[in-house]
């Protein structure tokens, strides 16, 4: 079995040799034993600093994407990878030994398409907790995978259509819908990973008050959804701040 994990990063230098050191010493402790081999792919988003140069120093396949997008760099990546399986992870992200356990369990069940894990930040903030603690559970009880964590058989993904390009942000909502009726129609399972949430930065949380947060998600709803398809509406996450 050949697994392809994929992480898209736009000017991510300071961050990514923690994140692409973590997933090597994980995937080493974690996934090699268990037989799975895995390929490590960073699709460099049109960035301005040095992030290319850094996934190439660590030994990552890299790939171009001129479009600032998350969805097409994820898109990218993939169409470069080579496995089996896929799995996202961002470039603020530091999945564990005992995650990629629970990961390579689950990659090996027939029974399985796709899916997610909860996460872990350290948060101070009650509100960024609380934040947290909704995705949670709207995340285990509908079975929605965090883009920062997100695995799919090759297959079921390039059926899927891949992440909508036509968002912004939230894409990963959309994939996960269009993955579970997959998992469904071929009575198979999209799962969500919740003994060792993943560690990820809360950069954005910590960045951007908690009621920026909400008035963008009341606006999200107020609008149907039109705001996740407006670069200029996502801020958040197209602001640059790093």
């Amino acid at each position: 079995m050949l697994l392809s994990i994929i992480i898209p990063a736009w000017n991510e230098e300071k961050l990514l040799p923690e994140t692409l050191a973590a997933i090597r010493s994980a995937a080493g402790a974690s996934l090699t034993p268990a037989g799975i081999h895995w390929e490590l792919i960073v699709c460099d988003n049109n960035s301005t600093d040095r992030t290319a140069t850094v996934a190439a120093e660590s030994g990552a396949i890299v790939v171009f994407e001129p479009i600032n997008q998350i969805g097409r760099a994820r898109n990218t990546g993939a169409a470069a990878a080579t496995g089996e399986w896929l799995l996202f992870v961002d470039a603020d992200s530091t999945p564990s030994a005992e995650l990629f356990a629970d990961l390579a369990k689950t990659l090996q069940n027939s029974q399985i398409l796709g899916g997610g894990s909860l996460l872990d930040m350290p948060l101070e903030d009650r509100g960024a907790r609380s934040a947290l603690a909704i995705w949670h559970w709207i995340s285990t009880r509908c079975r929605y995978a965090a883009g920062s964590f997100l695995f799919v058989r090759a297959m079921a993904f390039r059926e899927a259509g891949g992440f909508d390009t036509a968002f912004f942000a939230g894409e990963e909502i959309f994939l996960s819908k269009k993955l579970k009726a997959l998992a469904r129609r071929d009575c198979q399972q999209f799962v969500i990973l919740t003994e060792h949430p993943m560690p990820t930065s809360p950069r954005k949380l910590q960045m951007h008050r908690p009621w920026h947060h909400l008035a963008w998600l009341f606006k999200t709803i107020l609008t149907g959804g039109r705001t996740l398809k407006r670069r200029e509406s996502c801020d958040i996450w197209y602001d640059g701040q790093r």
